[in-house]
């Protein structure tokens, strides 16, 4: 039987090629290390995940934008899938308030246009080296409304702290109402014993942006001690307009 080809010739999932698999891992290291040499420098991260479906015109852009900005002036680097909706509210939020934007970008077949309030931007092929980077620098994670890609971020950063991949970072989920469901079915394993209490100890659903950057003080500042390493400007030098 043949296998599976995408559109332009590279080999998707289903792939069965040799030299298919050889270009993809090819493909992955060479991304790997291009996401290391344009991130490594970054101060501290937080990676906001959220809807790229969500417009300007609602009010959990405006918050979105609202808790990208306080993070910022905390003096975290503020990290997005790069794209529209609730990412660009995110890296516009950096942006006022004079911290670092930065886009991990994902090449679609529909493509997914970049937005314009990024300061650093690494372009991926691949959604796992791309949701690699998204997590490798960020000691916290604040979740917005979302679909499928969000909910794969969530558990991607869920399970890595369940299984102490990565440190018991703080995760917030914003939007009571929208997470509602989550947090019963939550609720529902750990009295099944599929999960345990413990697994999610970290995690705050709250709609209150000074609530969340609190939590993040003091699960992440406090605990990491982190501090500022550069200066945005000595960091970005021309890549700010």
């Amino acid at each position: 039987m043949g296998s599976r080809r995408s559109s332009d010739g590279r080999g998707t999932l289903g792939e069965r090629s040799r030299l298919g698999n050889l270009r993809v891992v090819v493909d992955v290291a060479f991304e790997m290390v291009r996401g290391f040499r344009r991130l490594h420098f970054l101060d501290p991260c937080v990676t906001v995940f959220g809807s790229a479906r969500i417009g300007s015109g609602d009010p959990v852009y405006a918050q979105t934008r609202e808790v990208a900005a306080r993070l910022a002036a905390r003096g975290f680097s503020i990290v997005t899938g790069g794209g529209p909706g609730l990412m660009e509210a995110a890296n516009r939020g950096a942006r006022d308030a004079g911290g670092v934007s930065v886009g991990c970008t994902i090449r679609l077949p529909h493509e997914q246009r970049g937005n314009e309030f990024l300061d650093v931007r690494v372009d991926f092929e691949h959604f796992l080296t791309r949701k690699y980077m998204l997590l490798k620098y960020s000691y916290a994670f604040v979740v917005m409304p979302g679909g499928f890609g969000t909910l794969d971020e969530l558990f991607e950063a869920l399970t890595l702290v369940q299984t102490g991949k990565i440190e018991r970072f703080p995760v917030v989920l914003m939007g009571t109402e929208y997470w509602a469901p989550l947090r019963d079915q939550l609720r529902r394993m750990v009295e099944a014993g599929t999960i345990a209490s413990k697994d999610f100890e970290h995690v705050l659903f709250t709609d209150d942006v000074t609530e969340t950057v609190r939590h993040i003080e003091m699960h992440a500042v406090a605990r990491f001690g982190l501090e500022r390493r550069l200066e945005p400007s000595r960091l970005l030098g021309e890549r700010r307009p």
